[in-house]
């Protein structure tokens, strides 16, 4: 858990919240006003991942960055499973705690199905989806790359990655990497630090040892088919798509046929040369599809 103040050489500049209805001490950043904007992170980043997007949204309204249960200034409680359900459920009670409504979600990675199965448990709560490089809750298409044909699946069921995944302090670089980071003329030893600092000893890696092995977990599932019948609601709401090419972890047309299987018309953005930390890669393209989207659906 990172302390409280810390910026990170002035790169993290935004005041701390925390919310302990959960049992633990869950961190989010709260910046701005208007219809909420809610970004969700994945694997094995935190809030931190969204610092380039606080800046080009903010007018577009109020900006809001959870670090899940056991990532960025969020506590690690070792008393937990760490499973999708339990994400899903740190997120309602942190929303309804803040009173949101009229949300726009902003999910990449792990951050898309826990934002999906709430909006899915919660439709009322949504005004319109912005995906990137995740999966939605769907089937995928026929005759294309699944997550299980991709090296990062392949590799997260070894010996090796649990061990590199225990030492994220120290590894931290190398798995975003293997992940699809592409953008390593912006690392230096800030970017290092503010990565790896979530994770100071195996205890500590919880969170994300627990990540890879929901992977195709029945939970996941289940807490889909609890809430099936909503679907025709959120599909009834704007959602959008963008989709770095060079991710090793999330196929590109096994997420996006995904995505146009809910939303057939729904707009599709593919960014060459882009990894799947994408808000790391290309800040600016991004932020501008989604700030144009939100403008253009407004009156939806």
């Amino acid at each position: 858990m990172i302390p409280a103040g810390e910026t990170f050489d002035g790169t993290w500049p935004f005041a701390p919240h925390y919310f302990d209805g959960n049992g633990f001490a869950m961190h989010y950043v709260d910046e701005g006003d208007g219809d909420p904007i809610l970004m969700l992170h994945g694997e094995p980043t935190w809030g931190y991942l969204y610092r380039n997007f606080v800046a080009p949204l903010r007018g577009f309204g109020r900006i809001v960055i959870p670090d899940h249960m056991g990532f960025g200034k969020s506590e690690t409680p070792q008393d937990r499973d760490f499973t999708i359900r339990d994400h899903v459920d740190n997120l309602e009670r942190l929303i309804d705690h803040l009173g949101l409504t009229k949300i726009t979600l902003v999910a990449q990675d792990w951050g898309g199905p826990i934002g999906a199965m709430l909006s899915l448990r919660r439709p009322e709560l949504f005004a319109r989806f912005c995906y990137m490089n995740t999966g939605v809750p769907g089937r995928p298409p026929e005759g294309v790359p699944l997550v299980s044909d991709y090296p990062w699946f392949k590799w997260v069921q070894t010996d090796e990655a649990h061990k590199t995944l225990s030492n994220l302090g120290a590894t931290i670089l190398s798995v975003m990497k293997r992940i699809g980071f592409e953008r390593a003329d912006i690392v230096n030893e800030t970017w290092v630090r503010a990565y790896a600092a979530p994770f100071p000893t195996p205890a500590d890696c919880k969170g994300a040892l627990a990540f890879p092995a929901s992977i195709g977990a029945a939970g996941v599932f289940e807490l889909f088919l609890e809430n099936m019948g909503n679907v025709p609601a959120i599909q009834a709401l704007p959602a959008m798509y963008i989709h770095g090419e060079e991710d090793r972890a999330v196929p590109t047309e096994m997420a996006i046929g995904m995505f146009k299987g809910l939303w057939p018309d729904g707009p599709v953005t593919r960014l060459p040369g882009v990894g799947h930390f994408l808000q790391e890669d290309a800040p600016e393209a991004v932020t501008a599809l989604i700030g144009q989207f939100i403008q253009m659906t407004r009156a939806v």
